[in-house]
């Protein structure tokens, strides 16, 4: 008999954090009390079949999986290779994000390239950005103040106020950038 199912609750717990949730997203995710997810988690109560079916519909979990031995979860990657960064741009603007599958990172960096033409919507989040452009020209745009950046100058900007990025000239602009939080 497997450690895990002498302690559900430990083993639901770690689930839970594992995928970045709070124990009242989960309730509200499940349709379950926040004191219930905690009791269950304490192993203070074991869930019944129903209830523990709801929580494991949550994190992508069948019975199954859920009872079988855990798999340790795979080493952060030291090494990611181009083909392994996720775009997340759009309409002329490349932002791909280089990621090495720890939910724990607390810094986030991204290779951006903006095609001529190419604009981002004014953005607003907490967190901070810092840049430096490989290549190309981009107007800057922070709280309505326009800033023009060349090739090799650098950026730290406190992304709580509306930003943008325009490449007004004829060439692709190329910037190298690390922002908090790791999501926007």
């Amino acid at each position: 008999m497997s450690d895990i199912s002498l302690a559900p609750g430990r083993r639901l717990a770690e689930i839970r954090q594992q995928q970045g949730l709070s124990q009242r997203r989960v309730a509200e995710l499940s349709g379950l009390t926040h004191s219930a997810i905690s009791t269950i988690e304490q192993d203070k109560v074991s869930p019944a079949v129903g209830t523990l079916q709801k929580l494991l519909k949550v994190y992508g979990l069948s019975l199954s999986e859920f009872f079988s031995e855990p798999v340790q979860p795979a080493r952060p990657k030291v090494v990611i290779e181009a083909n392994e960064l996720i775009d997340i741009g759009s309409q002329g603007v490349s932002l791909r994000l280089i990621h090495n599958g720890s939910p724990e990172r607390t810094l986030a960096m991204m290779l951006e390239t903006y095609e001529p033409g190419a604009t981002t919507e004014k953005i607003r989040h907490q967190g901070e950005e810092i840049g430096t452009l490989l290549e190309g020209e981009i107007t800057l745009t922070v709280d309505g103040q326009r800033y023009q950046l060349r090739a090799g100058q650098s950026y730290v900007i406190d992304t709580g106020h509306p930003h943008s990025f325009n490449n007004t000239s004829a060439q692709p602009c190329r910037i190298v950038s690390a922002h908090t939080p790791t999501t926007f």
